[in-house]
């Protein structure tokens, strides 16, 4: 049995939001912006070269789908009408996952530097 081995990156993006389903008054009702943290994870054993992946290739994978939220409304983009830090945390998994056939990442998604949510 092979060893499994844990890489990770993070990235950042800066966007602005809404959350359509507080209620009145909420502060986040409002359009607002954050500085966006991202963390992937990924674990796999080593391959012939000793890596689980090289960080050249998560970044390849990564970055284009950081970059398509990078100074953008986050409710005008599919998917995210309701950009919830839980909500972009699935949304990304889903497209990492997609461009890093092989392996199921775990994402965390800073929303300030005191609040992050988490999905793998």
């Amino acid at each position: 049995m092979s060893e499994r081995v844990r890489i990770a990156a993070t990235y950042s993006f800066e966007a602005a939001h809404w959350l359509p389903h507080v209620p009145d008054g909420h502060k986040c009702k409002r359009m607002h912006g954050h500085n966006y943290r991202i963390e992937v994870l990924i674990e796999g054993p080593l391959d012939a070269r000793g890596f689980v992946a090289d960080y050249a290739e998560l970044d390849a994978a990564v970055q284009p789908i950081i970059d398509s939220l990078d100074h953008r409304c986050l409710n005008e983009i599919e998917g995210l009408s309701n950009p919830t830090s839980e909500v972009i945390a699935l949304w990304l998994r889903d497209r990492i996952r997609a461009a890093l056939p092989g392996y199921a990442p775990r994402i965390r998604v800073w929303e300030t530097p005191r609040y992050w949510a988490e999905v793998s």
